[in-house]
């Protein structure tokens, strides 16, 4: 029976919880995709980024109390962790929030598109020049 992912030092229930909703239940999987793919996947499954959780894992894996990271090291997973929130924000941009079947459906005309009230649609100008005169009209 593979080890839980609380059984890394320093991460407890609500991080294995959070691993759950990425699809990974082991600690094996988690030491084999290392801190970087892993804290990836968390954040591509929702969990909001924050360093601190990014380098309780890494310490974690290293088998290392959470508060041993400091100095230059500590400067550097914050590049590290930087770098990762960017990768998510570049996916996040890509899809417009969306997940990949949503947006791949949107780009092949699959899914109706919402009317978006934009000032170039004949029913939003209408209804901002109906407005308008009304405003005119009032003494």
């Amino acid at each position: 029976m593979p080890d839980p992912v609380s059984s890394i030092p320093n991460l407890g229930p609500a991080t294995e919880a959070a691993f759950a909703r990425a699809g990974i239940h082991s600690a094996d999987a988690i030491h084999a995709m290392g801190a970087d793919a892993a804290y990836l996947a968390l954040m591509r499954s929702g969990t909001p980024p924050h360093f601190i959780g990014y380098y309780v894992l890494v310490m974690g894996l290293q088998g290392r109390p959470w508060n041993d990271c400091q100095g230059e090291e500590k400067k550097a997973l914050r590049l590290r962790f930087d770098a990762l929130k960017a990768e998510v924000a570049g996916d996040l941009a890509k899809t417009k929030g969306r997940s990949e079947l949503e947006a791949a459906l949107d780009f092949f005309g699959v899914v109706e598109r919402k009317a978006q009230p934009t000032s170039s649609r004949p029913e939003k100008k209408n209804a901002i020049s109906r407005a308008a005169a009304a405003s005119e009209s009032e003494p």
